[in-house]
């Protein structure tokens, strides 16, 4: 099989390399559309709902908001663990999928039996949904600032403001970009239009906090009055209640008493407020600010998607979208971190690289030989992220640690195959180039099979690895056997071809550079042959013993 293989590539030689080439270009495309983070997701499939109840207790909250909603989320396709967290006026129902269900499919499933369980949630109490997203989503963050702002200590009014521009002008500009779902804001004061009721007057003018309530509702909306034709034209007749401002809710009235209506000012201080806080944003450790998280969508590009999020934050700040001058200053940026992640990995592997190519010169001997092994470390990698993008395995530290790894060992094969044919070449100048490519190929390919083969097996326990340590460790597992893979079916395909092409016999000596090595070798061969084994043993002990002694006396020289 192996040499049939073989021979079919010498046979078609120039389809060998055109396809080779076709590969190497498309290897490069598959680069460019490969999806980058700094490493791998482990976060499992998980849909949250979120109910928010204001004003009820934990205990409420969990005996008609949770309870009902556990119930019918019991026995989902699919579903592994269900846990819930009840605060006070809020509940959250976290649901964890097995790794294979598909996280949009799920959220089908939860949101049909949502429809069914809405009917008996309380009035005024709506689940939903959280983001498509996982707990490595966050990728930028930010806060609001004034140039002028320096370290002073910002009031109540400017943080009121500045979330106001967070949650009504930042929050929809940067929401809109492919591959955001959720941009939550931090920090500051949520606005309020704050009617506080004095109970004695309410009591006064005989009136309950339902109907202030109702009165409220009852005010604050446009109401639509039909179509009036007139000849060729249409009026639209509407009568236009929206609350305006402060003066708009004072005016209300309540009730009418001895034909004096009673106003809202009446019984209630009107006045603007904010939301009952439970945190800040604190800036540098001298002031308060507001802030913002932008949450990637699951399974994004972060590299991509960081990338508009920070071309959208340079025209908004450029074009001053934001009102009183205002501007979106980052503190966090996930790109920054995958940037040297993939300069570490990166810088790896061309040290990898180099350090291959001057091995293989120093004992191969041949820049020919040395060439044709360096096409399988330049066509193995870029097949390799085609491959990549196949099977959803994003580039990070432990996916292209895995390729950084394989560097030495991608080459095995190669080089096997490509110095046999080396030696052969040179001991049958007269016969056939192809014909003596093929024998020495042939000569060796089991060999190169089986030595590839165990290195393959030896990774595949890596691949069995469940939950966390599984989405942890089999990309790397993964890439390495892609890897080494494809370098077997290189080195009995492509490599041969080469060799037919470009490779020259030599004379199969051994270069200087191994007969350098081999003269001390053979020298303390001869000398162990010659003396008794315990002489043999006291000799290696002693030469052990100056190998671990050494750098102990050198390092701290060098460290001083």
């Amino acid at each position: 099989m192996i040499e049939s293989l073989i021979r079919a590539a010498l046979k078609q030689r120039l389809i060998v390399v055109v396809l080779a080439l076709a590969l190497m270009g498309a290897g490069v495309f598959a680069l460019k559309k490969l999806s980058v983070d700094a490493f791998p997701d482990v976060t499992n499939v998980q849909v949250l709902i979120a109910t928010q109840a204001t004003g009820r207790s934990p205990e409420e909250v969990e005996r008609f908001i949770a309870v009902p909603l556990e119930i019918a989320m019991t026995g989902l396709p699919g579903l592994e663990e269900m846990r819930s967290l009840n605060r006070n006026g809020l509940s959250l129902i976290t649901l964890v999928f097995t790794d294979k269900t598909d996280v949009y499919f799920a959220r089908q499933l939860v949101m049909e039996r949502l429809m069914e369980v809405m009917e008996r949630m309380p009035e005024g109490v709506t689940p939903i949904l959280g983001p498509v997203a996982t707990g490595l989503g966050e990728v930028y963050q930010f806060t609001l600032e004034k140039p002028s702002d320096g370290e002073k200590e910002l009031s109540r009014e400017e943080l009121t403001e500045r979330r106001s521009v967070q949650d009504w002008l930042v929050r929809p500009l940067l929401r809109g970009i492919p591959g955001i779902a959720e941009i939550n804001s931090q920090g500051g004061y949520v606005k309020q239009y704050q009617a506080l009721v004095n109970p004695d007057r309410m009591s006064h003018y005989g009136l309950k906090l339902h109907d202030i309530y109702m009165a409220l509702a009852r005010n604050n909306a446009n109401s639509g009055g039909g179509v009036l034709p007139h000849y060729a034209e249409q009026y639209l007749i509407r009568g236009v209640g929206l609350i305006q401002d402060l003066d708009d809710i004072r005016n209300i009235v309540l009730k009418e008493q001895s034909g004096v209506p009673v106003y809202m000012r009446d019984v209630a201080e009107v006045q603007l407020g904010h939301e009952v806080r439970v945190g800040a944003v604190v800036k540098n450790g001298y002031t308060e600010s507001v802030g913002g998280i932008v949450i990637m969508m699951r399974g994004g590009n972060a590299k991509e998607v960081v990338s508009r999020v920070k071309a959208r934050v340079k025209e908004i700040n450029e074009q001053g979208m934001l009102p009183g001058g205002l501007q979106i200053v980052p503190y966090y940026d996930r790109s920054e971190l995958v940037d040297a992640a993939l300069h570490t990995v990166t810088k790896v592997l061309i040290e990898g690289i180099i350090l291959v190519v001057i091995i293989l010169f120093l004992f191969l001997g041949d820049v020919r030989s040395s060439l044709i092994v360096v096409s399988t470390l330049i066509l193995t990698p870029l097949i390799t992220f085609m491959a990549m993008n196949y099977y959803g395995i994003s580039a990070n530290l432990m996916s292209l640690g895995g390729l950084a790894i394989a560097i030495g060992l991608m080459v095995d094969g190669s080089v096997v195959v490509v110095e046999n044919a080396f030696h052969h070449l040179g001991h049958r100048p007269g016969e056939s180039k192809i014909r003596v490519v093929l024998e020495a190929a042939a000569e060796v390919g089991t060999p190169v099979l089986f030595g590839v083969g165990v290195i393959i097996l030896v990774f595949l326990p890596l691949m069995t690895l469940q939950g966390m340590e599984g989405k942890m460790f089999a990309p790397l597992a993964m890439t390495i056997a892609i890897a080494l893979f494809i370098s077997l079916v290189i080195s009995l395909t492509l490599s041969p071809v080469l060799c037919s092409y470009i490779l020259k016999g030599g004379s199969g000596e051994d270069t200087r550079f191994i007969q350098a090595i081999k003269r001390p070798y053979l020298r303390m061969l001869d000398w162990a042959l010659n003396h008794d084994k315990t002489t043999i043993l006291a000799a290696t002990a002693v030469f052990i013993g100056t190998i671990l002694l050494v750098p102990s006396l050198v390092l701290p020289l060098f460290q001083k």
